[in-house]
């Protein structure tokens, strides 16, 4: 038996300290475990040792600074995560390994007037497809990560009021996808997905302080503090759209005047162009027409920008992040967005943030939220299973 403070005690903990820092990164040389870690370089090559020896760890020959080294990632077949993102017209399931490897990914539309029933059938059955195609062993399932587009109640799990999926209001999406699958289950909302995955695979990498900022049928925003999602006592940290821009301006669906989404969500923007461009346009129609030129599109792009840097400078000034991602389909308009935003933030932003600040595009365009939800569950999971012979399949724990 291990008691406190003893040897074999504190081995474990450094063996469970490594395998954490590697399954959050992906992969890591031992000198950053070692950096990562506070351990010594000495303690980490004998642990890593010992994992890749249990064939917990693969170990493989790199470079790092021009130098030799050992890139160290978690097996392949020590478990497998999946990822769910349901969005306003579409569903997403990704499927990936410990080690950060996606194996499969597939997406499919979705009407967003289905019942939450409904859209977890359809869950359901594209990760059978998924397991089954890529033949995995579904015992080596450790947990799934879930977005959804609306706030999430942290005591509860219970998702909040949302104009984009209607019938799903008051549900606990968490909690019926465990009881349907077996395994734990974690959700939260898109911009938070959307913000994690742009930090581990996409334009958020190597910075612990960002705000992911996705425009779509409303406004909201991932906001990353130290390396850590920041949800907020409520879970409703990141409401972006919702900063006043405009007391006597349009009413929101807050019931307040003048809010950020009243001036850059779809619902909102796409009427100012509708009778030169029909009512079939799109935020994406938009935004390639503004590419290739079309006046209209440029100027509403370039207001809508603006009004996003408005926001931004707000950010900025109270909690002053490195990195602004820019997702969802805006950010493939490039500068006709991004020069906006950032003039604005120069405009409104103290200026030793403003100076401190990047503003980036999202590299992970529509998949950013299913990767985030992929990071999600590898970030949840523990770690003492995968140090006692492979993944358990446990009771669903919802958060």
């Amino acid at each position: 038996m291990e008691t406190p403070g003893s040897q074999s005690s504190l081995h474990r903990a450094n063996l469970e300290r490594v395998v954490r820092a590697v399954r959050l990164a992906g992969s890591l040389t031992q000198a950053e475990i070692a950096r990562t870690t506070g351990l010594s370089a000495a303690t980490v090559s004998n642990i890593v040792r010992e994992l890749r020896d249990s064939g917990t760890v693969e170990v493989t020959p790199t470079s790092s600074g021009g130098r030799r080294a050992r890139s160290v990632s978690l097996s392949g077949d020590a478990g497998i995560v999946i990822g769910v993102d349901f969005g306003h017209t579409h569903l997403r399931v990704a499927l990936g390994n410990l080690a950060h490897q996606v194996l499969a990914e597939e997406s499919e539309p979705l009407d967003v007037d289905a019942s939450a029933a409904q859209g977890f059938d359809r869950a359901e059955q594209l990760i059978d497809r998924l397991v089954a195609a890529t033949g995995v062993d579904r015992a080596k399932l450790a947990g799934v990560g879930l977005g959804v587009p609306g706030p999430i109640d942290v005591e509860s799990g219970t998702l909040g009021s949302t104009s984009i999926l209607p019938g799903w209001t008051g549900t606990r999406p968490a909690q019926e996808l465990g009881r349907r699958l077996g395994v734990p289950v974690h959700v939260d909302n898109d911009a938070n997905l959307g913000a994690l995955g742009e930090l581990v695979w996409g334009s958020g990498r190597g910075v612990k302080d960002l705000a992911y900022i996705k425009v779509a049928s409303g406004v909201g925003a991932g906001l990353v503090i130290d390396g850590k999602i920041y949800r907020g006592p409520g879970g409703t940290a990141g409401e972006i759209g919702h900063i006043t821009l405009d007391e006597s301006g349009p009413v929101c669906r807050c019931g307040n005047r003048g809010c950020l989404e009243t001036f850059a969500a779809a619902r909102h923007v796409l009427p100012l162009l509708q009778p030169s461009h029909g009512t079939d346009l799109t935020m994406e129609g938009m935004v390639r027409l503004a590419r290739d030129g079309d006046p209209g599109c440029r100027r509403v792009v370039a207001d809508v920008g603006r009004h996003i840097g408005s926001g931004v400078a707000s950010l900025c000034n109270l909690l002053n992040p490195s990195r602004v991602v820019l997702g969802g389909d805006l950010a493939e308009a490039g500068e006709l967005i991004l020069g906006p935003i950032r003039e604005s933030v120069g405009r409104y932003a103290i200026p030793s943030a403003a100076r401190q600040l990047s503003i980036l595009p999202g590299s992970l365009g529509g998949r950013a939220e299913v990767l985030g939800a992929l990071a999600l569950a590898l970030g949840e999971m523990g770690d003492s299973t995968l140090l006692d012979g492979g993944v358990e399949v446990g009771a669903p724990a919802f958060t």
